[in-house]
C-alpha cells in the first residue's frame, strides 16, 4: 500500500460535491431542510493517471530523445516569424484537441524546410497527449519504420492495423527521399482508414501539399483536409530557418 497516495493504493478515492439537477443550469440542490444536498463520486488518483501515462509513452515508439522535448524548449526569440507561428499552432492545437478529436478535421500538419523544428514541436505536442490527456500515441519515422518492416510480411500487417487503429498517429518526414509505390500504398491504405473513421494524424514533411498530391492526390487531398485548421508550410531562406545551419 502507498501511504503517500491518497487513494492509499487503490487507484481512485470518494470526495464529496453539490448534487445538480439535470436541467439546462444544473441548479444546485436543497434537502427539504434546506441544506445543501451533498454526493460521494469516485475519483481516478493521480498516481494511477501517471502510472497509464508512464505505460503509453513506453509503447508510443517514441525515442528517448524526442521524449525531451518540450514547447518551453522550442525557443523562438530571434527566428522567423514562421517558426513561432509553428509553436502557436502546435499548442493551439493541444488546447483544442479535447473538442476536435473525433471531427474530421482533427489533424496537424507541418511541411517544408529541413530543420525548422517540425519534428521538436510535433514530438513535444506527442508528449503532452500522452502524459496530460492519456491519449495512445504512436511515433512512426517514415524511412526507419518501412525499412524495418519490408522484408516482414506479418510485422508489416500488425504494423498497418496498429498505425490505423491508434488514437493518434504521428509519421514523421513523411515521403523523404525517393519513396515507392509500394510505400505509397501503405501509407494511403493507413490515412484512408484514418481519414474514413475521423482519426487524428500528425504529419511532418519536407513536401508541401502539393507535392504531397503530385506522390498522390488522393493521399494529399486527404491529409490537407484533415489538418487544414493546423497546417503550416515553413518556406524561405534555408540560412534563416533552418536551426542547424544558424546555430
Amino acid at each position: 500500500m502507498n501511504q503517500n497516495c491518497r487513494c492509499d493504493g487503490k487507484g481512485f478515492y470518494f470526495k464529496k460535491e453539490r448534487a445538480l439537477k439535470e436541467d439546462e443550469d444544473k441548479t444546485p440542490m436543497n434537502w427539504p431542510t434546506g441544506e445543501p444536498m451533498m454526493i460521494e463520486i469516485s475519483v481516478e488518483c493521480e498516481c494511477t493517471i501517471k502510472k497509464k501515462a508512464k505505460r503509453l509513452m513506453s509503447i508510443s515508439e517514441i525515442t528517448d530523445e524526442f521524449k525531451k522535448k518540450s514547447f518551453a524548449s522550442f525557443l523562438t526569440e530571434g527566428k522567423e516569424p514562421i517558426v513561432a507561428e509553428m509553436k502557436e499552432i502546435a499548442t493551439k492545437y493541444y488546447v483544442d484537441y479535447p473538442n476536435i478529436k473525433k471531427e474530421r478535421r482533427n489533424s496537424i500538419s507541418f511541411l517544408g524546410q529541413p530543420g525548422a523544428g517540425k519534428t521538436h514541436l510535433l514530438s513535444a505536442l506527442a508528449n503532452n497527449l500522452i502524459t496530460k490527456r492519456l491519449q495512445r500515441v504512436l511515433y512512426f519515422p517514415f524511412i526507419e519504420g518501412f525499412n524495418d518492416l519490408r522484408d516482414d510480411f506479418n510485422a508489416l500487417n500488425r504494423k498497418l492495423e496498429e498505425m490505423q487503429r491508434v488514437d493518434v498517429l504521428f509519421i514523421d518526414d513523411l515521403f523523404k527521399g525517393k519513396c515507392s509505390d509500394w510505400e505509397v500504398k501503405q501509407v494511403m491504405g493507413v490515412v484512408n482508414y484514418r481519414y474514413l473513421n475521423n482519426k487524428p494524424l500528425m504529419i511532418s514533411s519536407e513536401h508541401d501539399i502539393d507535392k504531397l498530391c503530385d506522390i498522390d492526390e488522393a493521399l494529399g487531398t486527404r491529409i490537407y483536409e484533415m489538418s487544414k485548421d493546423y497546417t503550416v508550410m515553413i518556406k524561405g531562406d534555408r540560412w534563416k530557418l533552418n536551426h542547424r545551419l544558424i546555430d
